[in-house]
């Protein structure tokens, strides 16, 4: 899905996750929701800040672990991947009930929401 927008599935995950979180998320805290290892993490991640993709920003809440956030360019590729995917979702889930489409949605941004702090 991603090989024509030049990425890669690490690159894609890792704009997933920050674009799902609500205020960006610590490379600690991708490498969780992703079950990573930090430091595979910070290596992307890193490559990613050169590539204009993500930003480093101050983190309130820890003076050591940044929080990494999409730029303009990121936010650009998320909604590009959404463009592809989600199209996608929607012919491999129609046979899915919609409660059971709602109950692992739902799941999902619990875990998030737990991540996020």
């Amino acid at each position: 899905m991603t090989e024509a927008l030049g990425l890669t599935s690490a690159r894609w995950k890792v704009i997933g996750v920050i674009a799902l979180s609500s205020s960006g998320l610590t490379v600690p805290g991708i490498a969780r929701v992703l079950g990573q290892s930090r430091q595979a993490v910070q290596r992307i991640t890193d490559v990613m800040v050169t590539d204009g993709l993500l930003s480093y920003q101050t983190n309130p809440k820890h003076k050591r672990s940044v929080l990494v956030v999409l730029t303009e360019e990121g936010k650009t590729a998320y909604q590009a991947l959404r463009d592809v995917q989600d199209p996608w979702a929607i012919r491999n889930t129609e046979d899915i009930p919609i409660e059971d489409l709602d109950a692992g949605l739902r799941l999902v941004h619990r875990l998030i929401q737990k991540f996020d702090k």
